[in-house]
């Protein structure tokens, strides 16, 4: 616990300090916010209550700041500098680990998943974690299943650690109840609940600390280094005699623990590893490492020049991008929130709506911390350490046989004649996993396949083979049914085409 948790009446001076702030020191919004915040502190229902909710307001009154010094700046272009040799380390060079000091290293290791997300825009309800992904098995089954099987061969105690968010927490609680009999610690806390501001007034859209679940936001993944010191489990976690934490996406299938990285962070004595990996025409979009005014920096596409924007996203210029997978020294993290080094890191403004209204939720990403660690680098990973499930035709691909499941472990069929993933893109009509069950009777066989797209009222029979380029694409009005057993390589197949009972 931090100092002001164990003291509510420390966390309420801190506060109430903040709050009355001359006009000449602070700015005025800043002002009418911390304000805002602290009438809403006094209708917390107790003591507790308050001091963390106090607690988290004074982290958001930091990002608040942040906001209004950064507001408008961009990346100068003309400063960006591809990062040196010696900053992204190519993996294969990694040396190869010794297997009987691997029970030596674990002993240092958490892994720690971030488990916020919900499954809405897949069209499912309750924590994304909990979608069947493989085998009947979900994100979540996988994950454990993974460091059961660790910690069993190497007969260790490596602790999962998930960051959940206050839409996720309680039912990932009531979740993590199967795993008991599993050998796999599994310990759990809160990210922060910080309010979402009215874009007009920039004041908080709730009007008391509980309220409406719309008028309050998780703050991005960049809130991990707070939220986990601020839980106590930093204080656990070192106390325990771990040195390193493994941070990843729970829907990053391919962020497995690796012994390579583990052993050259810790000869190297690092304190901040992100795993980067080359970038395809499907990954333009993602954020990049740059050597920017000295340091490394995680660029994103948010912060580029608009007049810059095709040359972000070209592959020549931004050869790789950030797999959001990340090794940190837990003592690095202790020393960054002690000295508040990132207090200047760049905050992601994110435009909502919330009940109606424009809102605002400011946000950070946890690789942006890059900068702000003394002995930081990037390794440049395989790209099978890079299987995100952000929609149906991710969970098309994974389900397939392109993949095969090893203790919890995704794996590439050596049946593949490539090492690429196929790109896959399901229409609208596919969007919700029910959606997307009904329509497909049982995934086809993708070995060969190099490009899907289906668009429109398509159904899909089963034991059915797609190799190469297939392009599936029922006009309106028309619907296609692909028979059972069918195969298609190198096929566009459009019109009307219906299977009927009979």
């Amino acid at each position: 616990m931090t100092e002001s948790n164990k003291d509510p009446s420390k966390a309420r001076e801190i506060f109430n300090r903040l709050a009355h702030f001359s006009e000449k020191t602070i700015d005025t919004q800043e002002l009418a916010l911390s304000k805002a915040l602290l009438a809403l502190s006094e209708k917390c229902s107790d003591a507790n209550e308050k001091a963390s909710f106090n607690q988290e307001m004074l982290g958001y009154l930091e990002l608040f700041r942040r906001f209004k010094s950064n507001k408008g700046k961009l990346i100068e272009w003309e400063k960006i500098r591809p990062p040196k040799e010696d900053l992204v380390v190519p993996y294969a060079k990694l040396a190869k680990v010794d297997e009987s000091k691997i029970s030596e290293m674990a002993k240092k290791l958490c892994v720690l998943k971030l488990n916020g997300g919900l499954g809405t825009s897949m069209g499912c309800t309750g924590p994304k974690s909990v979608i069947e992904v493989h085998s009947e098995l979900s994100f979540l089954d996988l994950t454990v299943g993974q460091i059961e099987d660790l910690n069993n061969r190497f007969q260790v105690d490596v602790p999962l650690v998930l960051m959940n968010s206050f839409n996720t927490h309680n039912e990932t609680l009531k979740i993590v109840n199967k795993y008991k009999n599993i050998k796999a610690r599994i310990l759990n806390f809160n990210q922060s609940r910080f309010p979402r501001i009215l874009k007009d007034s920039l004041l908080p859209h709730a009007e008391d600390p509980v309220g409406n679940i719309e008028h309050w936001y998780p703050p991005g993944h960049g809130d991990v280094y707070r939220a986990l010191q601020n839980s106590g489990l930093l204080d656990q976690l070192l106390a325990e005699g771990r040195e390193y934490v493994f941070i990843s996406n729970i829907d990053n299938l391919g962020a497995t623990v690796d012994w390579e990285i583990l052993q050259y962070m810790d000869q190297e004595k690092i304190d901040f590893v992100m795993e980067v990996t080359d970038k395809t025409r499907s990954d333009v979009k993602g954020g990049t490492i740059i050597e920017y005014e000295g340091k490394a920096k995680l660029f994103e596409i948010a912060q580029c020049p608009p007049s810059k924007v095709d040359e972000f996203k070209s592959i020549k210029k931004f050869k790789i991008f950030n797999t959001n997978n990340m090794w940190v020294n837990l003592k690095a993290i202790r020393t960054l929130n002690n000295e508040n080094r990132m207090k200047d890191v760049d905050v992601i403004s994110n435009p909502k709506k919330a009940l109606g209204k424009d809102v605002i939720q400011l946000e950070t990403a946890a690789g942006a911390a890059i900068q702000f660690f003394d002995n930081a680098k990037g390794v440049n990973v395989p790209r099978s350490r890079f299987l995100p499930v952000k929609a149906v035709g991710d969970l098309f691909v994974v389900q397939s046989n392109l993949y095969q499941l090893n203790n919890g472990y995704l794996q590439m069929s050596p049946k593949r004649p490539y090492p690429t993933v196929p790109l896959v893109n399901l229409g609208e009509e596919f969007k919700k996993v029910s959606d997307y069950n009904r329509r497909i009777k049982s995934i086809p066989d993708i070995l060969e396949l190099d490009q899907l797209t289906i668009s429109g009222d398509v159904y899909i029979g089963s034991q059915v083979t797609l190799r190469g380029t297939v392009i599936i694409v029922a006009n309106h009005g028309n619907r296609i049914d692909i028979p059972d057993g069918s195969i298609l390589e190198n096929k566009v197949v459009s019109g009307n085409l219906r299977i009927l009972e009979h």
